[in-house]
């Protein structure tokens, strides 16, 4: 029966990049010549940041895209907004049409096939429209599943493998799967990250090509619950990751940060000199609009920013530090970790391993009610919900993040598998 399935599972496969590249038609190198080129872009190239447009709308992205840039990112609330605008309603019923072949196809494989067509299509047209590298998103059914996530990324790669990155959320499912494909070569985008220490933990043992801050949702968090103005606080847990993975990368590690969830033009200018930004459009043109004298584009990459806070806050309470430190306790658990049976390990494992060696707030065994109650919230946390938890340091700010992010792309995930069925 396991032969039968998976040569049922290569058909499937095999018959969906058939239809996903029967009209593809990629101009590799031979467009970027063709767009404009911008003088700010340029000096930010300069510093040493590679240029990326945080959107999957392709009208937008066109009034800002110059030759600076090089890759565009969607996740699942991109393309939600675009499948909802029923420009995709069609397509969905021809790949319907292909996956009704598959009698054995279940409620959850169709919605997996289904949100990995729909990805890889708007992938594919982005690089045909701009010779883009894109960053494709799995279902976020798949952040807690090993085996499948490593399945759909090795089928992402093979379908444009000189322009995909394949995103993969933080979790213990996720980590793993992310050290599985590092290690067969395939570029990985580890999402969702929110910290310095985070990151440190992925780059060392999941060895992706890019880590994340979003640093936007941070300033919101503090701002939204009345902690301070929320200035500076994702742009410092953004610098002091940028300085962590420029350590490990002079010691042989491939990883490149990336700057995510820009709010503002001004944040561009701040954070000049990062590996990667990825900008939201208008935070982009809010950088242009700004005008900043290329002289005063500077590398900000060693600047110290202190987020002010509001008086009679306690920031340790609040575990603000677990946004930008890396502590030693941190640094013995992974060199321990780097000697264990990795790939032996399932995301159970991980998460007590952490647990045993005193870091179980960072990869957090999360309760059915916690996690409701994170879904509830959005992408932003209510702090006197938490606060209990933090202060005893069972959870860091950077996990509590992470936790909403996810779920928050469960609920757009949601509403484009809802869409399809609607089409259907």
């Amino acid at each position: 029966m396991e032969t039968v399935k998976t040569l049922m599972d290569e058909k499937l496969g095999g018959d969906v990049h058939r239809f996903l590249c029967r009209d593809f038609h990629p101009r590799f190198d031979l467009l970027q010549s063709r767009f404009p080129s911008n003088p700010a872009w340029r000096r930010l190239k300069q510093m040493g940041s590679e240029l990326w447009l945080d959107t999957g709308d392709f009208g937008g992205a066109e009034k800002v895209w110059t030759r600076e840039f090089s890759a565009l990112t969607t996740n699942n609330t991109l393309l939600n907004k675009e499948v909802q605008t029923g420009y995709y309603d069609e397509f969905i019923r021809q790949a319907q049409a292909v996956l009704s072949a598959f009698h054995n196809l279940d409620e959850q494989g169709f919605r997996l096939e289904m949100a990995f067509i729909l990805n890889a299509r708007h992938a594919l047209r982005l690089v045909e429209r701009f010779d883009a590298y894109v960053s494709v998103e799995e279902h976020t059914d798949l952040a807690h599943d090993v085996d499948r996530a490593v399945g759909y990324a090795v089928r992402y790669h093979r379908i444009c493998p000189e322009r995909f990155y394949v995103k993969i959320p933080l979790t213990p499912a996720g980590l793993l799967a992310t050290r599985r494909l590092s290690n067969m070569g395939i570029p990985i985008n580890h999402t969702l990250g929110f910290s310095a220490r985070q990151n440190y933990l992925i780059t060392r043992i999941g060895r992706p090509q890019f880590v994340n801050v979003f640093l936007g949702r941070l300033n919101s968090f503090v701002a939204d619950n009345q902690i301070g103005s929320g200035l500076y606080v994702g742009e410092k847990a953004t610098l002091a990751s940028q300085a962590a993975i420029r350590q490990l990368r002079a010691h042989g590690v491939p990883s490149r940060q990336i700057g995510a969830s820009f709010r503002s033009g001004l944040q561009v200018r701040d954070l000049a000199g990062i590996d990667v930004m990825t900008i939201p459009l208008t935070a982009a043109q809010e950088f242009l609009d700004l005008d900043v004298p290329l002289e005063r584009i500077t590398d900000r990459t060693g600047t110290a920013y202190e987020p002010p806070l509001n008086p009679g806050v306690d920031s340790g309470a609040v575990r603000l530090d677990t946004l930008w430190d890396i502590e030693a306790q941190l640094v013995a658990c992974v060199d321990k970790l780097e000697k264990e049976n990795l790939e032996a390990f399932t995301p159970d494992d991980l998460v007590e391993f952490m647990n045993r060696h005193g870091c179980g707030d960072l990869l957090v065994k999360w309760t059915p009610v916690e996690r409701e109650l994170s879904t509830r919230e959005g992408k932003i946390p209510r702090l006197e919900n938490w606060k209990d938890a933090l202060a005893a340091r069972r959870i860091g700010l950077d996990s509590l993040m992470n936790l909403a992010g996810l779920n928050s792309f469960v609920a757009d995930q949601k509403a484009m598998d809802d869409r399809v069925l609607k089409v259907i």
